[in-house]
């Protein structure tokens, strides 16, 4: 039902009643495209033959595997249509029995829709992200246009109108197969559209990071359109919230925006910062550490009721702008009015006559994946032998949620329950300690320690105990990162020891999942700056947040 309002969009900027939109006459003949099997001569699959539909098993073998490189044709229709409705599944990136090495993720997947045999697409934009998922990452999204039901079911309302011909694709830009894909996609014949029909649009871009002194652009076109929404996604490259930056939007070539927002978290409906939230119009399907470096947001602003409508075009941008921490500023203060350096993608969605002017494309798939901000890395699943842990065995589990398995330690009490990770810095440089772990509902709550070498290079290693007890008990499994701590670390080996110190009242257990330690690093600023470099974290350790 959603689709018929937006169908009213092409041609009324104003809300409608979906409902009583389905009490009128409509057009057209209904038409299908489907990932049904359709067995031709030899036995294969065949597009021009009839769905195989009888008692064989084959007859429910209703998929496709596309191998990396590789483009799948979805739909291929003669117009006049009007697409009214897309559904798509497919396995997710996790090995399982039925992709024993994994699947591409839906950012590896490139969704290309093209109008009227154009020499470029119309729609041009990661699976995921098309569908308000940014990072690969798999979240639910209940809302008008857009609704992804249990992460996986992925399905997109928005009218799409063409008058000679529409070409759906998948293009699977990674490096494994799409497994298991199942589509359909609904639209309907029509003998004719009127003369001033717009064309539906959707185009990606990014900025790893974003660039200094220029607001970010989700969009800039010349023509006649209106804004329908936008998708946008943030990894964090500083403390702090990133959010203060406001949209300025520029109508019909005006040298400043006469649309100009209040922050981040304004335009997308929300207040006080973001959190996860699915709603018809605005959300956050992935929200995951406040105030972390490298957190994670994603979040979508469908304006169905209030398209933004331009008559010569429109030009769509957000500040980057912040909350910093002081060793961040110049000043050295904590300011909420700071140019960050976070990386940025986004979506934008509208209707326009005409041909776009937006010159901006998706950059192939390895390019869209965010650069590490690791400078190393030391894996708990690699010290698993007895001199690196207490009472209790620990063994290797695969989860799905890490980049490699975790140690899954399994002491029976908190006495004398403690594991031990080492990690090795290779140069003077600003960074922050961040650990990996899992929580789930038999885990017990750990402090955590730092052994680093002594000043002198002999002598008896200094034990800095950091932050609060670690809490790891969760009714679910879910994957956590414990911040610990901003330093100026020389080089040597360091340990992590994390130490049971009891458990939740709800757990069932004293256990710990731990994948890694991570030394991650700070802007350059950071360095540049130095107000750091000759405080003695060990005497006097910083997180900042």
């Amino acid at each position: 039902m959603y689709g018929l309002l937006c169908f009213a969009l092409l041609n009324v900027a104003r809300p409608v009643d979906d409902l009583a939109a389905l009490a009128q006459p409509q057009s057209g003949r209904s038409r299908r495209a489907t990932s049904t099997f359709r067995q031709g001569a030899d036995g294969r699959y065949d597009r021009g033959a009839d769905p195989k539909g009888d008692l064989e098993e084959r007859s429910n073998f209703d998929n496709f595997r596309v191998q990396p490189g590789k483009t799948h044709l979805l739909l291929d229709a003669k117009g006049p249509g009007v697409i009214t409705h897309i559904w798509m599944t497919f396995l997710g990136p996790e090995p399982q029995g039925w992709a024993k090495e994994g699947s591409a993720t839906h950012q590896d997947m490139l969704l290309r829709i093209t109008w009227d045999g154009a020499s470029r697409p119309g729609v041009e934009a990661p699976v995921g992200d098309f569908f308000a998922n940014c990072f690969g990452r798999r979240s639910p999204v209940i809302s008008a246009p857009v609704v992804v039901e249990d992460a996986d079911s992925y399905n997109c309302f928005w009218h799409m109108p063409f008058r000679k011909s529409a070409k759906v694709e998948i293009v699977n830009q990674g490096t494994k197969p799409i497994n298991l894909l199942y589509y359909n996609i609904d639209w309907i014949e029509k003998d004719s559209l009127p003369s001033d029909t717009p064309y539906f649009y959707a185009q990606y871009r990014q900025e790893y990071p974003v660039r200094a002194g220029q607001d970010y652009v989700v969009l800039d076109t010349k023509g006649k359109g209106h804004y329908v929404g936008t998708v946008l996604g943030v990894r964090t490259r500083s403390p702090s919230w990133f959010g203060e930056g406001d949209e300025k939007i520029f109508i019909d070539g005006e040298a400043k925006p006469s649309i100009w927002g209040t922050g981040t978290e304004d335009y997308f409906l929300s207040a006080w910062g973001l959190k996860r939230t699915s709603t018809p119009y605005f959300g956050v399907p992935y929200f995951d550490q406040w105030g972390i470096v490298g957190g994670h947001t994603s979040a979508y602003r469908w304006h169905v009721q209030d398209p933004i409508v331009f008559e010569k075009g429109i030009k769509v941008t957000f500040e980057h702008f912040g909350w910093i921490s002081p060793d961040e500023n110049p000043d050295g203060k904590s300011m909420s009015w700071n140019e960050r350096e976070d990386d940025y993608s986004s979506v934008a969605f509208w209707y326009q006559t005409g041909a776009p002017t937006f010159t901006a494309r998706a950059p192939w798939g390895s390019q869209r994946r965010l650069p590490s901000l690791e400078r190393a890395k030391s894996y708990a699943a690699d010290f698993r032998g007895a001199p690196s842990h207490g009472a209790g065995d620990v063994v290797a589990q695969a989860l799905g949620i890490f980049e490699r398995p975790q140690a899954l330690y399994m002491p029976k009490t908190a006495e004398n329950a403690w594991f031990e990770v080492p990690i090795e810095v290779r140069a003077r440089e600003p960074l922050r300690l961040v650990l990996k772990l899992a929580k789930s509902y038999d885990f017990g709550i750990y402090q955590a320690t730092l052994i680093a070498p002594p000043r002198s290079g002999s002598g008896t290693p200094i034990r800095l105990k950091l932050g609060a007890p670690i809490d790891l008990y969760s009714a679910t499994i879910e994957d956590v990162e414990a911040h610990l701590l901003d330093f100026w670390p020389e080089p040597g080996r360091y340990v992590v020891r994390l130490e049971c110190v009891g458990k939740h009242p709800l757990s069932s257990g004293y256990f710990l999942g731990w994948e890694s330690v991570r030394l991650r690093e700070r802007r350059p600023r950071v360095q540049a700056y130095g107000f750091d470099r000759d405080r003695d974290w060990r005497s006097n350790p910083v997180l900042y947040e």
